[in-house]
């Protein structure tokens, strides 16, 4: 992995602990583009780090301080998630210009910036999350192309084991999507669309078929034990 400098103006000082690591996609045609973006002082957008697709790691936010990429959010009980997390922006451009697959050059910088702040920081499994999941009714990055089971299989994150569990009822979608972690007064369809894009990437239509709800019984379960 290799780690270049370049520092953004946008940041603040932090109230508290890091205990959530966020995952995004930068969503611009290119990785100058969305550098000099998140290091715009007009943009007042940033993060800790950008991640290119050859794997080159790019820190634009000391750890110490609050980056500036989650906006308005919330996850398990907590909003305002910049204060309390790490930011990695994951160069591709995004359902807005061409998504497409992260290479594995990619991916496996993203593992090893990961290893090392999870090394750093007391982050449940359960608080590694996507842009979408704190912010489902804004965002859908880094969408459902991005490979969770391969973090997940390093220790990062959640992605529990196929066809163990019963199927959520129906009329309990809502109360197991809040029990996870997601934002309780939102349609469930949106909610449905941001786990799926994490959990059941196969299809993401916001329904609760099958495959869905016996899904969301796995990721209870795994959240439940910690793991």
């Amino acid at each position: 992995m290799i780690l270049r400098e370049r520092a953004s103006p946008n940041h603040d000082a932090r109230n508290g602990p890091v205990t959530f690591l966020v995952l995004h996609y930068t969503g611009m045609r290119t990785a100058g583009e969305a550098l000099d973006r998140l290091c715009d002082p007009v943009a007042e957008v940033s993060s800790h780090y950008v991640v290119e697709e050859d794997g080159t790691v790019w820190r634009l936010v000391d750890e110490a301080r609050r980056a500036w990429h989650a906006g308005v959010s919330f996850w398990r009980g907590e909003t305002a998630l910049n204060a309390r997390s790490i930011g990695i922006e994951i160069v591709n451009p995004g359902h807005e210009h061409g998504y497409v697959p992260f290479p594995q050059p990619q991916m496996r910088a993203v593992t090893k910036l990961c290893r090392g702040i999870l090394a750093r920081h007391p982050i449940a499994a359960s608080n590694v999350v996507a842009h979408s999941d704190i912010a489902p009714d804004r965002k859908e990055d880094p969408g459902e192309l991005f490979d969770w089971r391969g973090l997940a299989a390093e220790g990062i994150g959640i992605w529990p084991a196929e066809g163990a569990d019963e199927p959520v009822a129906a009329a309990d979608v809502a109360a197991v999507l809040a029990a996870i972690g997601y934002r309780p007064d939102l349609p469930r369809a949106v909610l449905l669309r941001a786990f799926q894009r994490h959990w059941c990437q196969q299809a993401v239509n916001g329904e609760a078929d099958l495959a869905t709800r016996t899904r969301l019984a796995a990721v209870l379960a795994a959240v439940r034990t910690g793991s």
